[in-house]
């Protein structure tokens, strides 16, 4: 088998959309799978789109996701430079080896021309108004002007660029490992620029040169590179690289949640989650976006989530560790249709990578939150707090905002529980249970709740009638983590304490 090399080759042209990272998900699992090596190239032919910053960020993110990196910018290897503006001569090189074999020409024409050109198929009722077989004809390119007058224009460094000679109804094939044979008749490929007149070349020949001389085995790329690739398969044919030709798999689409359409920002926002991995301002318009990490996603529950828009296991299972999704990784499984992205889905996910976390990690989450608000805490209490909450949170950041009644006591109740649960009877048990817990010594949970069982059975009320009360005398809410475990981590004497001011503050509010 031929030995894995993989790349993913984003351009530095702003944040990375979290389509990417998927993209880039799948590249790693297939590399690790095989043993092979993933390559990062920065694709930066488009000079005017270049946003400064955004290369770091493309290296952040993956660090963050924990996305490995085995060659390329950041890391080297033995096919450097794998930055394309820095690559221009090799490019250069092989455009005019296809000039030489009559596979691509010289085009002289100004923007006013091309502009002409696509009036003149509008108004002659053409769907097509591309530079193709059929109008470079008409152009001025080196296919129409004489030998003498393509010298002349050469040697005066007139503005030129560099095109394909696409040939002329042909068909083009390719396998694609999740859509099958692709055939495309030539008549659809128009003759796209491969250098550009700043001597920058387009991606369409970078990225087929770099993929070659890189020895890439698999290209794994969104759907909307489909429409190029057999462009892709023209200049593998054309430059006598066929054989080494890697094998192609276009991703599906990443669709909104009720699977009309693509996935935009716009949407994102909309909706209120995050599109990009990390935090993300704009150095032009300043805008900022918050990313997946400042959300509270943690990286492990984000790419369980993002292995699945597209592809599954063929199983049930949904929980997987990196190592076992490289285990069970296989292009071949990877569905055509669109994926929708379903944040709550996502959500899901890192819930269950949060509770399947030690107390110990969790209380670190706890503590960094209750550093910002300067809230002591010990370490032991943290933990305590944590695991009553575990099963109630989404976010590390969950366990402060969800839990502030452990360090603050509520001075506000849940109007909606008051009218229904506060009542002489009610009063009456929060009184003596104050005094009762105020003449004993529980230190346990288990005394806490030892003591309501007794108190109600002396007061003959269930306690299912007075258990939702002295929730929201305690901590403010109709819900929340076990209640005896409450009394237990907030301890007696605040127990006592907020039982009182609750007696004397609801009460009011009631009479």
């Amino acid at each position: 088998m031929r030995e894995v090399r993989v790349r993913f080759a984003p351009s530095p042209t702003g944040a990375l959309h979290i389509g990417g990272v998927r993209t880039a998900l799948y590249n790693f699992l297939l590399a690790r799978k095989h043993g092979g090596t993933m390559i990062l190239r920065i694709e930066d032919t488009d000079q005017n789109r270049y946003v400064p910053g955004a290369e770091e960020y493309i290296l952040e993110s993956l660090a963050w996701a924990g996305i490995e990196i085995d060659e390329g910018v950041s890391k080297g290897g033995p096919y450097a430079p794998y930055r394309q503006s820095e690559r221009k001569d090799i490019y250069k090189q092989y455009s005019l080896k296809l000039i030489e074999t009559g596979h691509a020409y010289y085009a002289f024409d100004t923007a006013e021309e091309l502009e002409a050109m696509r009036d003149r198929l509008k108004i002659q009722g053409s769907s097509d108004q591309q530079y193709s077989s059929i109008t470079r004809a008409l152009m001025k390119n080196s296919l129409t002007i004489s030998e003498g007058e393509l010298k002349q224009k050469l040697e005066s460094r007139e503005p030129y660029v560099i095109r394909l000679k696409v040939p002329v109804n042909e068909e083009i094939k390719l396998v694609d490992l999740i859509r099958g044979e692709v055939v495309v008749n030539s008549s659809q490929v128009d003759d796209k620029v491969l250098m550009k007149s700043d001597g920058m070349p387009t991606y369409h020949l970078a990225n087929v040169v770099d993929d070659y001389l890189m020895k890439i085995s698999h290209v794994i790329r969104g759907e909307e590179w489909l429409p190029s690739a057999p462009l892709h398969v023209l200049l593998y044919r054309f430059l006598g690289w066929e054989r080494e030709m890697p094998q192609f798999a276009h991703l599906p689409l990443l669709l909104k949640a009720d699977g009309n359409g693509k996935l935009s920002k716009r949407d994102a926002d909309k909706a209120g989650f995050p599109i990009f991995p990390i935090n993300w301002t704009d150095p032009k318009t300043k805008e900022f976006s918050i990313g997946f990490r400042e959300n509270g996603y943690l990286p492990e529950a984000l790419l369980n989530f993002l292995a699945f828009l597209g592809w599954n296991p063929g199983t049930e299972q949904e929980m997987f560790s990196i190592n076992e999704l490289t285990e069970a990784f296989t292009l071949e499984r990877i569905g055509k249709a669109g994926a929708k992205f379903d944040i709550q889905k996502a959500q899901w996910f890192n819930q269950q990578y949060l509770r399947a976390k030690s107390d110990e990690e969790l209380a670190a989450y706890l503590l960094a939150s209750l550093e910002k608000e300067s809230i002591p805490c010990t370490f032991e209490n943290a933990k305590k707090i944590c695991s009553a909450m575990r099963e109630r949170v989404t976010f590390p950041t969950d366990f402060w905002e969800h839990g502030k009644f452990f360090f603050q006591a509520p001075k506000q109740f849940d109007e909606h529980v008051i009218p229904k649960k506060w009542n002489d009877e009610v009063l009456k048990f929060l009184s003596t249970y104050r005094d009762e817990l105020n003449e004993s010594s529980p230190f346990a949970k288990f005394d806490f709740e030892l003591l309501i069982k007794q108190t109600s059975q002396k007061a003959n009320i269930p306690t299912g009638k007075i258990m939702p009360a002295l929730r929201v005398a305690l901590t403010g809410g109709a819900s929340g983590p076990d209640l005896m475990a409450t009394m237990e981590i907030i301890g007696k004497e605040e127990t006592i304490s907020r039982i009182s001011y609750a007696l004397e503050n609801i009460k009011l509010k009631v009479a």
